[in-house]
């Protein structure tokens, strides 16, 4: 091999290394390399191995450099058609990197036309100005490039750069509002790009957790970018830390905007060190937002107090100027409408000019814009004006869901309708006027709940994920059972499979107050309780009218603090000296609930025997079935009025089977299952080494009434992996979405699995609601823990009315009534 030769090889080891993320050792064999090349007196190959280099130290945060010896190559002579073109692509991929798309396009362009007769060389190229197509929001323009790119690639065959190109088109699905593509186009090439690196397995991750945060899942996600920032740092790719560090901002700023200041912060800092002032500006105006968020709720629907004092007017004004100087319109927007929104709202003063945005903004900015005209026309005290623009906002919030079919999707996109909620119901609980309240409140009901999902098929690979997942976790226990490397990559992989197979089916429609009337029955009431973040008020529907009830939030907010201790205590002491302190002190806990949030409206309802209970999120953990004024009486506790009036049975409840399942380790279960299978001569039951995954799945499938004793376990990150202990593991929610046909109602005899976790607000998730989403119409549960002698009395005696074709909610309260047994026991969904 000659010199040239030599040197053309090492430039090829220096790519790769660099393709690799190992930059320290790329750099070293280039200048090899270089030297080489000038010793054989070839000034292109020169030039080549310069444009690698600017590539290199870019990426070791070292723009300005780069840029220096491209352009001083560029003044060289010899340098043929193709090199030159090669250099203006570099450069172009410089100024990408400074945060300067307009000068970036200009230089790409230069260089793709000039390398019309090299596909592979502008196949590069059209990868660079693909990315910043992206960040201009040109998306049509970004996946013509993307789409040659990969074509190119394909017929080269070079594998790599096709998984890179495809990966690349998984993440503009992101950008176009399309997760559930995304995610499963950047999953399709996901192991095979890992494979070829460190830093390529972190920037996957990084894009992943984008999706992630975009889909609402941003505990998850955040996870994600802390762990990938980490990795980058220590493989030396500083411009992809400060990317995760950013990225990390942007999540932050819709929950903990401390936390995103801090991020942002840093961010910008690493920016402007590596000479991308464009992106150091981007990181400067999340900082800004997030010292803005003025009237935020956190995840639980409660309003948290501003920690900080706003940046001034004209440290906005001058930000925004520069972001538009740069391009950057869609930043420019959205920081200057948080700038609006959080001075109204903290001054209570309107804006002198109508609130606009240019056209084609993306869904953040719309969205954004439609909440500051809310809060806008709430301060003017143009009440009608201010629901409009808040309806609006979530009208494009739910047509942008309304592909999503997974449960953990539905649940997760409310997280950007919060602010639009609190101003949409404070100006419905400020018009005093019961339809309104009552359309606001099925609105935020609705918000993670309006796709009814199209069942997946049968899929045997998630099955065996969830199999494997299993036994993971049963070897490891409660506690770390995810912190397994091996089971990350399933519960990830599982989640993807779901997402992309449960797609959405049509969608539940919003009733009006009148139908809600039409809808109950003689001595049917309805208790709808509304949260703004401030004002908790309870709309009763009765006998054909409404009315109203002003609830003490302050004094409910205090007696739910250690509300659910209070029940697990009382669950587990049931003798001795301590049993009669713990109960006393619950039973008072509870009587003054029962005051507070049943009492105003008693008066009103008192002759109804059937109640629909609609509580928000920051009342999902209330055993309502234990408050003495509903004591004796029918409850049912559905996700919205919409959904029990369009689920709800017309006449009597027709159960012709049931079947039984006992799970491990449960003292009375088999008392339990004998008393309740009285009622059922015939009922198949599954007990010790036969309760297995597969055949309870199965044997939920055939039967109308499925009742589960067993030990359950709520997973509060991830309610999806709740579930019920059986022989062979535990039975996941995932698993739910598997069973071909779901019972009519699913009896759930296992401690917590009718607990929920509260996300955003109204959206509270646990094992009753997965049941619900998958079709069951209702499911009878506990949200905290039950002792086994209540659970075993209770349940087994709810039987006989069931049988009868008694509504569970009715056959409950009979059983509570015959035993004398207040448990918090309670039926989800469409009870009566």
């Amino acid at each position: 091999m000659g010199i040239g030769g030599e040197a053309a090889a090492k430039h090829r080891r220096g790519v790769d290394l660099a393709n690799r993320g190992s930059y320290s050792d790329a750099r070293r064999v280039l200048a090899a390399a270089y030297e080489a090349a000038e010793t054989a007196g070839d000034v292109n190959l020169m030039a080549r191995v310069v444009g690698t280099v600017a590539y290199v130290l870019a990426r070791l945060g070292d723009v300005d450099e780069g840029e220096r010896l491209c352009i001083e190559m560029l003044s060289r002579e010899g340098l043929d058609d193709v090199t030159v073109a090669q250099l203006h692509g570099q450069l172009g991929a410089l100024a990408l990197e400074r945060g300067l798309p307009d000068q970036a396009v200009e230089w790409l362009t230069k260089g793709a036309d000039g390398l019309r007769d090299e596909p592979v060389r502008r196949a590069n190229v059209l990868m660079n100005r693909s990315l910043v197509e992206m960040d201009r929001g040109r998306l049509d323009a970004a996946q013509a490039d993307l789409e040659e790119a990969e074509g190119i690639y394909r017929a080269a065959g070079l594998a790599e750069e096709t998984n890179q190109a495809v990966h690349n088109l998984g993440y503009l699905a992101m950008r176009r509002g399309d997760v559930l593509t995304a995610l499963k186009t950047m999953q399709s090439v996901r192991d095979p790009l890992d494979e070829g690196s460190d830093v390529w397995a972190a920037i996957n991750e990084l894009d992943r957790a984008e999706v992630l945060r975009d889909a609402g899942l941003v505990t998850e996600a955040e996870t994600l970018l802390e762990k990938a920032a980490v990795v980058l740092g220590r493989k030396r790719a500083p411009r992809e830390r400060a990317g995760a560090e950013y990225q990390l901002a942007r999540s932050l700023l819709n929950h903990d905007p401390d936390r995103a200041v801090i991020a942002a912060r840093v961010a910008a800092r690493r920016f402007r060190a590596l000479g991308s002032d464009g992106w150091a500006l981007r990181a400067e105006a999340i900082k800004l937002r997030a010292q803005l968020a003025v009237g935020r709720i956190d995840r639980s629907g409660r309003p948290v107090r501003q920690g900080h004092r706003l940046p001034s007017e004209a440290t906005v004004d001058a930000v925004v100027s520069a972001l538009r100087r740069h391009r950057l319109v869609a930043e420019a927007e959205a920081l200057r409408l948080a700038d609006v929104r959080a001075r109204v709202r903290l001054h209570r003063r309107p804006v002198p000019a109508a609130v606009r945005i240019p056209p084609r903004m993306p869904l953040e900015v719309t969205t954004l814009a439609h909440e500051t005209r809310a809060v806008v026309a709430a301060v003017e005290g143009r009440e009608g004006d201010c629901r409009r623009h808040a309806a609006r906002g979530l009208d494009a919030l739910i047509r942008a869901q309304s592909a999503f079919g997974s449960l953990d999707l539905q649940t997760s996109s409310a997280m950007r309708a919060g602010g639009l909620l609190t101003e949409g119901l404070s100006s419905a609980l400020r018009s005093g006027r019961p339809d309104v309240i009552f359309d606001w409140s099925e609105r935020a009901r609705l918000m993670s709940q309006h796709v009814v999902p199209l069942r997946p098929p049968r899929d045997e690979d998630l099955a065996a994920d969830l199999a494997e997942l299993r036994t993971i976790r049963a070897a490891a226990g409660d506690d770390d059972w995810l912190a397994d490397p091996r089971a990350h990559v399933l519960e990830r992989r599982i989640r993807d499979r779901q997402w992309a197979s449960t797609t959405a089916g049509g969608a539940t429609g919003r009733i009006g107050m009148s139908e809600a009337l039409d809808s109950l029955g003689a001595g049917e009431a309805l208790i709808a309780y509304v949260f703004d973040g401030n004002r908790l008020i309870a709309l009763t529907l009765f006998e054909g009218s409404a009315s109203i009830a002003e609830l003490e939030w302050s004094d409910v907010r205090g007696l739910l603090t250690g509300l659910r201790a209070d029940l697990d205590v009382a669950a587990r002491v049931t003798s001795g000296p301590m049993s009669t302190l713990v109960r006393d002190s619950l039973r008072a806990r509870v009587e003054r609930l029962s005051t507070l949030l049943v009492g105003p409206a008693l008066p009103r309802i008192d002759s109804a025997r059937r109640i629909v209970v609609l509580a928000p999120g920051v009342l999902s953990g209330i055993p309502w079935s234990m408050l003495p004024a509903l004591s004796g009486r029918a409850l049912t506790v559905p996700g919205s009025a919409s959904a029990w009036a369009g689920s709800r049975p017309r006449g009597v409840f027709r159960f012709a089977s049931a079947g039984f399942v006992i799970g491990p380790r449960v003292p009375r279960a088999s008392e339990e299952v004998a008393a309740a299978r009285g009622s059922w001569p015939s009922a198949p039951t599954l007990r010790d080494g036969d309760a297995t995954v597969s055949a309870v799945t199965e044997l939920a499938s055939q039967v109308d009434v499925l009742h589960a004793a067993g030990h359950g376990r709520h997973a509060v990150d991830n309610p999806m992996f709740s579930g019920l202990e059986l022989v062979d593991g535990t039975l996941f929610g995932y698993d739910i979405d598997l069973i071909d046909r779901v019972p009519d109602t699913v009896v759930l005899s296992a401690c917590e699995v009718g607990r929920s976790s509260v996300r955003w607000g109204e959206e509270a998730v646990g094992m009753a609601r997965v049941w619900l989403h998958a079709g069951t119409r209702a499911v009878v549960a506990a949200p905290v823990v039950v002792a086994d002698d209540e659970a075993c009395e209770l349940l087994g005696a709810m039987h006989e009315r069931l049988a009868a074709g008694t509504g569970p909610s009715e056959a409950l309260a009979a059983a509570s009534e015959r035993t004398g047994i207040m448990a918090p026991f309670q039926v989800y969904g469409a009870g009566f």
